[in-house]
């Protein structure tokens, strides 16, 4: 029983002490402590790094969408630049084409057959008897004039008669001799009398009226350099010298002032206007501007046509053109200038805008971004649908459904707008485009009231395009008295086109009277107006020999 009580002697020397031990312990534990630590912070500075760098990816993600974004818009501007430099300048539809070359697969694309419409009269065909005529008798030779089997001869039994038109341009000497007569009496005073000259637009100058005349419409109506006028008459062996024909002109610039000046009154009393402008290349040097680039401004009411030649295109040309007080309404563009206005900011001059022009804006927007050509071509048919509706309208003025539905579609298109542009992921064309639309929705809707107010300032755009065409030939002015020249000529030539007035015919006659005056303008310009001149007047101006010297 002892032996099962007795255990086993520990050698308690060779054991460390417990003290030890449990020190060795605490200090696994404070390393253990000391590395979960270490562990923790750096689990914390990695999930901090993790974080700035996820947040930092979520930017470079949106950095890259919005470049994407801002390529897609570069490559559209891209686009919408090489059409407008290379593309189709002109904005009439072809046949197989409705919307400006965006191809539109709903519509029939089939080219119509050439020829006369069946739905269309015809043109009538053009009288020209009032041209002189000069008969030319054709007859058989004298061999011919016998019967081909017997022999005998023929006999006259009228004529068969046909015509052409031909023109005859000839250069001639006016060789003018002036009777001298001598007295056969004894009376004092000279001896000798001599008829009176005749009177010369230019003082001892050379060339005649009709040859001023030529010059004058072939610069300013054909919009053609001197200097090919000049060469083409060569052919017909007159050589003029191009400093004697530019003298003249300055000679004659002071005698179309008056008119000028008639012109631009009127002008600025009509009620509606339209206005554009476009470059003009002016050699001048002058202390305010560093180029040569000039502006030329036209401003055209319903019967007046004016064009003013200024150094800049601020507001202040128009503002300066228009009195203080000037009401009514203007069609323009777009163009700040115009709303920079004091008439126009006090309400008393309103703008009514360009329909054609936001049109451009919606071709543009089709042919610069391709995925956006449907919406573009919506667009486009609701804006030809509008001009369908006005000319409906015009045509029937006191049928109200044609103005009820215009109103209507006009209504519809606000509203699509507006609701296009609610969409949270309209694209930035789109949304510059509508923009623009709703900013201008007031003057874009003012020809709802007046029937005289157009859809478009296409009207003021087609009279810049012969003075650009001579801004090309004749690469603008030299000098400041050429510019006000062309700007006088240019004016003048629009406003009897608008009247329908021969223009060679009126300017002869100003210029025989001019000749009568001694060179001058005559003193009472009235006569000479289109809106002052009697219906006979009219009648020779159009289709007779101009009238004589004014006398009266």
């Amino acid at each position: 029983m002892e032996g099962l009580l007795l255990e086993a002697a520990l050698d308690l020397d060779g054991l460390a002490p417990v003290s030890q031990v449990i020190g060795e312990l605490r200090q696994e534990v404070a390393e253990l402590r000391a590395e979960v630590a270490r562990r923790r912070r750096e689990n914390l500075e990695l999930r901090q790094q993790a974080g700035y760098w996820k947040s930092r990816h979520a930017a470079a993600i949106e950095r890259n969408a919005e470049l994407e974004r801002e390529v897609e818009q570069l490559r559209g501007e891209n686009r919408k630049l090489q059409a407008e430099l290379f593309g189709r300048k002109s904005e009439k539809p072809a046949s197989a084409d409705r919307s400006n070359q965006l191809d539109d697969p709903s519509e029939d694309q089939a080219r119509r057959r050439r020829g006369q419409r069946s739905d269309r009269p015809g043109p009538k065909r053009r009288d020209y008897s009032h041209l002189p005529a000069r008969e030319e008798l054709v007859e058989l030779p004298p061999s011919e004039r016998l019967c081909p089997q017997c022999g005998l001869p023929l006999t006259c039994c009228g004529t068969e008669d046909s015509e052409q038109i031909e023109i005859d341009v000839k250069a001639y000497r006016r060789v003018i001799r002036r009777r001298r007569y001598q007295r056969t009496c004894g009376c004092g005073g000279p001896q000798t009398l001599t008829a009176p000259p005749p009177p010369k637009l230019i003082p001892k100058g050379l060339l005649g009226v009709s040859v001023w005349v030529e010059i004058l419409l072939d610069k300013f109506a054909s919009y053609r350099s001197t200097e090919r006028l000049l060469e083409s008459w060569q052919s017909l062996d007159l050589d003029l010298a191009a400093g004697t024909v530019a003298d003249g002109l300055q000679r004659l610039e002071p005698l179309f002032q008056p008119i000028y000046a008639a012109l631009t009154a009127r002008n600025q009393q009509a009620v509606y206007h339209q206005a554009d402008e476009t470059r003009w290349l002016m050699f001048v040097e002058q202390q305010d501007k560093a180029s040569y680039q000039w502006w030329l401004w036209v401003f055209g009411s319903d019967d007046t046509v004016v064009y003013v030649l200024d150094p800049f295109r601020s507001h202040a040309v128009p503002e300066k053109h228009f009195a203080a007080s000037a009401g009514g309404v203007l069609m323009v563009d777009r163009y700040a200038a115009y709303k920079a206005m004091p008439q126009v900011k006090e309400g008393t001059l309103k703008l009514a805008f360009c329909w054609a022009h936001v049109r451009r804006d919606f071709v543009k927007v089709g042919k610069g971004w391709p995925q956006l050509k449907d919406w573009a071509l919506g667009w486009l048919k609701h804006i030809r649908e509008l001009y369908r509706l006005n000319r409906l309208r015009l045509q029937n003025p006191a049928d109200p459904a044609a103005d009820l539905a215009l109103r209507q579609t006009l209504a519809a298109m606000q509203q699509q707008a507006a609701d296009q542009l609610a969409d949270p992921s309209i694209r930035a064309p789109v949304q510059k485009v509508l923009t623009s639309l709703q900013e201008h929705w007031p003057g874009l809707t003012l020809f709802l009231d007046d029937l005289r107010i157009p859809l478009d300032n296409n009207a003021s755009e087609r009279r810049l395009r012969g003075p650009a065409l001579g801004r090309k030939n004749y690469y603008g002015s030299g000098a400041l008295w050429s510019g006000r020249l062309a700007a006088m000529l240019f004016s003048i030539l629009a406003t009897l086109k608008l009247w329908q007035i021969n223009p060679r015919r009126w300017l002869q006659w100003f210029l025989q009277n001019c000749a009568a005056a001694g060179g001058q303008t005559p003193t009472d310009i009235q006569p000479f107006l289109p809106w002052n001149l009697t219906p006979q007047q009219r009648l020779h101006l159009n289709g007779n020999p101009p009238p004589g010297p004014d006398t009266s």
